[in-house]
Order: C-alpha cells, then structure tokens, then sequence
C-alpha cells in the first residue's frame, strides 16, 4: 500500500513540475484551413503552407497571420490570436506555481483563436468582402476580426503583418523634398525680418 502511495505522489509531483497542461495539451495545436471555395493557398507567417483542407501544427504560444490566396479571388488574411485559456487557474491549483510558470513560459495553456480557420474569399471584381466563418457557420467581417485582434496580434508579429501603421510612420512617409520647403520657409521670415525698435 505505501508503495502505491509513493508511486501516486511521484506521479503528482512530476505533473506539479512539468506543468499540468504541458501534459495534457503539449506546446502545439492543430489547427484545420478550410476556404469557400476550396484549393486556396495558405501561407503563415510561421514560414509554413499548405492548400485548403489542410491541417497544420502550430505553437500555441505564437500569434501569427495567415494570407489566403486563390485565382479569380480577392487576397485575405486572418490573425490567428494566442489566447491565454481556462486551465491556467487549474493549473495554478493542481501544478502549483512551479507548474503554471511552465505552462505559462512555453504556451501550453494557450490556445490559437480562430481555430479552425474557415475563410469565405470574395470574388475578385465583386464589392464582396472576404467572411470569417465561425460557429455554427456563423459568418463574421474578416475585417471586423482582425481590427479586434489587430492591437494585441501587433505586439508579437509586428505592426506591419499586422496591417498596423503606427503614427511615426505616416509622419516618416513625409518625402525630404516635401518637408524642406517647409522648413525653409518658416525659417526665412526669422532670418531676414528686420530689426524695429520702438522708444
């Protein structure tokens, strides 16, 4: 009986170290390409690709962006989030801090959102947009998602795949030659004003 006691302890013990979701769901997802209509070309920002149904293993800890693309079809992409998910609290009751510090440093109690990735493309020369299908074949604004995403999908790959243009950018797309005119001529008034004096 103590011997079987040892053992369950030992067991619990390397699950507290391992990390409790570490375990369970592993550090990658699978995550299924669906597109209406079928064949379209995936790539991810990962450097991965693959033409629609497809199914690819993706870390959870990474948000990413995957460009659709298909003849005859207008281009879209979706930012696929890594949310942190639910048994994070389990884990911090079950594994302990040790076990969510694991979790949390690797991934494994994330989750990539949406999943699967289901993409309804638009027909090139259409005022169509491309649909995110969701839920019970719920359709959603591609572009309404990933505006909701955008910020937080930002900090991980970048404002530019993000489609994020930052202020400083806009402000840097200023040519030279348009910005020294300007500069020139607030400065001329200054330097050639003359000099009054009044008693």
């Amino acid at each position: 009986m103590k011997t079987i006691v040892k053992v369950a302890l030992g067991a619990a013990a390397s699950i507290a170290l391992g990390g409790c979701a570490t375990v369970i769901n592993g550090t990658s997802q699978e995550v299924k390409f669906q597109s209406d209509p079928g064949g379209a070309q995936v790539k991810l920002t990962g450097g991965q690709s693959c033409t629609t149904p497809c199914e690819v293993s993706l870390k959870r800890r990474h948000d990413l962006r995957a460009d659709f693309s298909k003849t005859g079809f207008k281009p879209a992409y979706v930012l696929i989030q890594s949310k942190t998910g639910g048994a994070m609290a389990g884990n911090l009751l079950l594994g302990g801090i040790i076990g969510g510090a694991v979790d949390a440093a690797n991934g494994a109690s994330n989750h990539l959102s949406p999943s699967p990735v289901n993409v309804k493309l638009a027909a090139e020369g259409t005022a169509e947009e491309s649909m995110l299908i969701g839920d019970k074949d719920k359709p959603l604004s591609l572009a309404e998602h990933n505006a909701k995403v955008r910020d937080d999908v930002a900090e991980t790959i970048g404002v530019e795949a993000a489609g994020t243009v930052p202020a400083e950018a806009a402000v840097a797309a200023a040519t030279p030659a348009e910005a020294a005119p300007a500069q020139a001529t607030s400065a001329e008034p200054i330097a050639t004003a003359p000099v009054t004096g009044t008693n």
